[in-house]
């Protein structure tokens, strides 16, 4: 069964950092992007950092040079270490494996979220 499982979320001051965990259980057989998303009330879902099926990784301009998206393979599962948290990160995260590749496996997967709130 796929599942993608977000955790980590919590509330910290402004300043403070956060580590959230996306655990993925996914095909063998198909490879995956792996994408953080965030969604602050009343907006729109936004793109957050992404780690290419080579290894290679974005990120939106808000976030760059204090998160930093990385994977541990050998347990199917990818971080977001959030530094230097600002209020305006304060939004509900969620991770989503994008498969691709042969028929089958071109599909999107969706965890169900983790609340990050930081206080100012």
């Amino acid at each position: 069964q796929v599942q993608v499982v977000e955790s980590g979320g919590g509330s910290v001051q402004a300043g403070g950092s956060l580590r959230l965990s996306c655990a993925a259980s996914l095909y063998t057989y198909c490879a995956y992007d792996m994408i953080w998303f965030r969604q602050a009330p009343g907006k729109e879902r936004d793109f957050v950092a992404r780690v290419y099926k080579d290894g290679s990784t974005n990120y939106a301009d808000s976030v760059k040079g204090r998160f930093t998206i990385s994977q541990d393979k050998s347990k199917n599962t990818v971080y977001l270490q959030m530094n230097t948290l600002k209020p305006e990160d304060t939004a509900m995260y969620y991770c989503r494996a994008d498969g691709s590749g042969r028929s089958g496996c071109r599909a999107q997967y969706w965890g169900q979220g983790t609340q990050v709130t930081v206080s100012s």
